[in-house]
């Protein structure tokens, strides 16, 4: 009887730990996110393919939960979330955790253009089945409308892909906001995460962390992930400015590569405890890496376990920051919409 008594508390501490080692996942109660907002009824949907399995609410079309496999086969939730929907509207902590961001994204110049706040309306669903979602929205002032679809693979890929459709000049910039740790939500740090990105310039930012239209080159500097480095390794650099002014990294990377379109690959991290790599696709021209600078454990996500400070990361794909000033965009100029898809594919596998 002791024995058995041991055996159940041994894997009662497994299954409630940083790797839930389970052949299946624990789902997020779906009523916790049926709301009506503004005459509208939220929902929380949950998609399956692969070793994923992610649950997704049209409040923001956010990412509330995808579970993935490490190196042994064993399920943790990467990502960084809410369990209810009420924490999402007017919880503390962070608003846009998983969501969809635009129109423009990210911070911009002299306040003179605001977001459309797409990661704070309630999103039509115009399709769904067991491994995709398909989102749409009209954007405000005429500026057209915006199909999202989330898909996830047999091949353990979750891809995103943004269509526009607008008759005027829009600086669209659309982006997605998943914060994730590839240990598990919750489980530490991200800064033992290795990370490469094939990038040689970032875009600068001042004292509010907005852009200046200077392109900086990564080449002898803690911005330089062209080989593999580890996230904490250079980011409390007292030496570089542009870590003073962002609190460590909260910048803009300009991806090496043309304006053909085409997808490619332009980041990868991994890391070594569970053996998790995610690669990162995208085409856009530059990324946005946020490494959760702002968490300060005050708060806790889906399993009660505080947000530390650097907790997660964000690797988001996008066009160019501050794109309704153009001048203080890397290229001088407004990159309006001239490519209607934005594509963004996260590639999971496993390392030994």
């Amino acid at each position: 009887m002791a024995f058995f008594t041991l055996c159940t508390v041994v894997i009662s501490m497994l299954l409630t730990g940083c790797n839930l080692i389970e052949s299946r996942v624990a789902l997020i109660d779906a009523a916790k996110f049926e709301r009506t907002i503004d005459g509208r009824q939220t929902s929380l949907y949950t998609l399956q393919a692969g070793n994923l399995t992610m649950q997704v609410t049209n409040y923001g079309a956010r990412v509330v939960a995808l579970w993935t496999a490490d190196r042994y086969g064993r399920l943790s939730d990467i990502a960084i979330g809410y369990d209810t929907i009420d924490r999402y509207i007017g919880g503390t902590g962070d608003r846009s955790l998983g969501a969809a961001f635009g129109v423009p994204t990210n911070r911009i110049a002299e306040g003179d253009v605001a977001t459309s706040g797409i990661d704070c309306i309630v999103w039509d669903v115009k399709e769904c089945d067991a491994k995709e979602i398909l989102f749409t929205t009209t954007l405000p002032d005429g500026q057209g409308c915006v199909d999202l679809r989330y898909r996830l693979t047999d091949d353990n890929c979750f891809e995103i892909e943004y269509r526009t459709a607008t008759d005027v000049a829009t600086a669209m910039n659309l982006s997605h906001r998943l914060f994730f740790n590839l240990a598990g939500e919750g489980c530490g740090t991200i800064l033992d995460h290795q990370l490469t990105i094939n990038a040689s310039a970032i875009a600068a930012i001042d004292e509010q962390r907005r852009p200046t239209g200077e392109v900086l080159s990564v080449a002898g500097t803690p911005f330089d992930f062209r080989e593999a480095h580890t996230i904490g390794s250079r980011i409390d650099d007292v030496g570089c400015m542009q870590l003073r002014l962002g609190g460590g990294y909260d910048h803009h990377w300009i991806i090496d590569r043309d304006n053909t379109g085409d997808v490619v690959r332009f980041a990868r991290l991994y890391e070594p405890e569970s053996g998790r790599v995610v690669e990162l696709w995208s085409n856009q021209l530059a990324m946005y890496l946020c490494a959760g600078n702002h968490f300060d454990g005050s708060y806790a996500g889906k399993y009660d376990r505080p947000i530390l400070r650097r907790g997660a990361v964000v690797l988001a794909s996008q066009g160019y920051p501050d794109v309704p000033n153009g001048d203080n965009t890397p290229l001088g100029q407004c990159e309006e919409c001239k490519s209607p898809t934005h594509k963004y594919i996260y590639k999971f596998t496993t390392q030994n």
